[in-house]
């Protein structure tokens, strides 16, 4: 990418926000956009990362044989009066936005379960069509009434939500537990260490439910985390008045030897049973020539928190002051920033137009009448996590590369360049 295409404002890091620095710095960048409270507009840097957590998520859930689908944003009342979701979501619960005019009463999705139900009916008719689980990846809306943290908590994002198919509960129960294991590959992929735990089933309904918790001293929510076993429990559930069935999931006896964090939920799971075939009347043929309900689980990952979480954890900060961010290099949208004087244009084009050629994104700030230092600083407001200068101490036979998380540096010959970024 060429830095005088991308528009970006100057900032004044001092002015930043000290609780989400790496957003707030997109903020003023206007790489985000708030249109309203809760509701963004995603720049080039913002929804480079989406394409690339989106992939991650694509590959693993196809792995594990899922199928990709779409299922529309703008829903009617109908489907969701027959699983008698539409007074919870939009009176008792206030979550959805409603949309009332001459040709009905419609609801944008704030999840799609109805939408998932229907869909999968129509394609699973019989036992033999069985087990399958569909995903979407798209845009959700919620009626946040106290949105929080940018993309932490805000009104519209990016989701992913799959929903399963089996014929039994033990079916099911196994799906659960495959979702389970793609999950924890996804997030080892996205480097983010990830606390499964059990948690309340809230309005999705269904037996069993579990949280995918991110550390982050951001995080709203509080979770008491099992190292070895790698399981937790939100802290809410212990306010429950079943409190000991979930323990009892978790084969605690002793919460006080388990540690507290400060975390974020990345994405859940839900064994939904037979909640919504039933109560919508949606069966298959079984092998006697029965109508049977579906077993049904639904799994999300919200993207946007997954890219927020990213951002804010990977913050610099020197001598108490906001630097910037440095994102991590597998899930940095552009590898290298490019930085050069006059003298050096022409070799750093060269360079620039090699490491696309070679399939790795870079950034070459071509901006005009902004001194080296300007330049660097800016390094850091884009979280790119490489930084090449070419200014006066460039001897045309070696380049330094530097890390912008810990400014350590490695000296690369010209010709090896690209080997050493695709090592990487």
């Amino acid at each position: 990418m060429r830095l005088k295409n991308l528009n970006m404002k100057k900032i004044n890091l001092n002015d930043v926000d000290k609780n989400y620095s790496g957003q707030d710095i997109l903020m003023k960048l206007g790489e985000l956009y708030q249109f309203e409270s809760g509701i963004y507009g995603y720049g080039n840097l913002w929804t480079k990362m989406e394409r690339m957590v989106e992939e991650i998520i694509i590959e693993e859930l196809d792995k594990v044989g899922c199928i990709q689908v779409e299922f529309p944003k703008l829903q009617p009342r109908k489907i969701w009066d027959q699983s008698s979701r539409w007074d919870m979501y939009t009176k008792e619960g206030d979550i959805m936005f409603t949309l009332d005019n001459n040709l009905g009463e419609y609801g944008l999705a704030p999840t799609a379960e109805e939408c998932a139900t229907l869909f999968g009916a129509n394609r699973l008719p019989s036992y033999k069509n069985l087990p399958a689980t569909y995903y979407q990846i798209g845009e959700k809306f919620r009626k946040e009434i106290r949105t929080r943290g940018y993309l932490f908590r805000p009104r519209t994002f990016v989701m992913m939500d799959a929903y399963s198919f089996d014929k039994t509960e033990e079916d099911m129960k196994k799906n659960y537990a495959l979702m389970h294991e793609a999950y924890l590959n996804i997030f080892k992929r996205l480097g983010i260490k990830i606390m499964p735990t059990v948690s309340d089933n809230g309005v999705i309904g269904g037996s069993v439910a579990e949280e995918f918790q991110a550390a982050t001293p951001l995080g709203e929510d509080k979770i008491l985390y099992d190292e070895e076993q790698n399981l937790g429990i939100n802290k809410e559930v212990l306010e429950f008045e079943n409190r000991d069935e979930y323990l009892k999931q978790l084969n605690i006896e002793d919460i006080s030897k388990l540690k507290e964090y400060s975390t974020v939920e990345l994405g859940n799971n839900f064994q939904l049973g037979t909640k919504y075939s039933e109560s919508m009347k949606l069966y298959y043929t079984d092998e006697s020539g029965e109508k049977k309900p579906y077993y049904m689980g639904c799994y999300g990952i919200g993207l946007g928190r997954i890219i927020a979480c990213l951002i804010e954890n990977n913050v610099i900060i020197k001598e108490d002051k906001i630097k910037g961010f440095s994102l991590p290099i597998n899930m940095a949208p552009y590898k290298v920033h490019i930085i050069y004087n006059e003298n050096n244009k022409e070799q750093a084009e060269t360079l620039y137009q090699e490491l696309l050629d070679n399939h790795i994104n870079a950034i070459i700030d071509d901006r005009d009448n902004l001194s080296i230092g300007n330049r660097i600083n800016d390094v850091y407001v884009l979280g790119t996590p490489k930084m090449i200068i070419l200014g006066n101490k460039f001897d045309s036979m070696n380049y330094i590369v530097e890390n912008t998380k810990d400014n350590i540096t490695e000296t690369i010959s010209i010709d090896k360049i690209v080997e050493y970024f695709k090592a990487l």
